[in-house]
């Protein structure tokens, strides 16, 4: 294993959430990171739940309306399996909107009906809203950093992505 090249290996101490900040550099990432996941995540779908929608509901939709073309069925499937909590979640999420009335299906190719792009742009505007929570005193600099830094230890365990 590569060793840092930074300073001075430091200590890794148990999960705190209340360390101080002079003890922030010894705390676990795992702890952290995991931490923001859930708490972010919860409470954006419990957001989307008041107005009975899904998170991967709204993937769905934005992911049926961004890009050059119409995605097909599959398209769609093999693009958000990755972030969905099981393998065949995203397609019933797609037979969900196709139910709802808020997806159309032309040949192969999925579109937004009138009723989906009005819910995908409210949920733009629930979403926007939520980030601007998330984010409230939190310059778009440090959240940059803090990506980075993100992106640095995966690539670190991973090797760097291609995107």
């Amino acid at each position: 294993m590569e060793q840092p090249t930074s300073t001075a290996l430091t200590d890794q101490a148990p999960a705190d959430p209340a360390a101080t900040e002079d003890a922030l550099a010894t705390q676990p990432i795992g702890y952290w990171s995991g931490l923001a996941h859930t708490v972010v995540t919860r409470h954006l779908r419990d957001a989307m739940a008041r107005i009975d929608v899904t998170q991967p509901q709204y993937w769905v939709l934005n992911r049926v309306h961004g890009g050059p073309a119409a995605p097909t069925r599959e398209e769609v499937v093999d693009q958000l399996t990755p972030l969905a909590d099981g393998p065949q979640d995203i397609s019933r999420v797609v037979d969900q909107l196709l139910h709802r009335g808020w997806l159309s299906e032309e040949g192969r190719r999925l579109g937004l009906t009138a009723e989906g792009e009005a819910a995908r742009a409210r949920l733009r505007e629930l979403v926007t809203g939520l980030r601007a929570e998330v984010h409230r005193g939190i310059s778009d600099a440090e959240y940059v950093a803090a990506l980075k830094v993100l992106r640095t230890m995966v690539a670190n365990i991973e090797g760097p992505r291609t995107v």
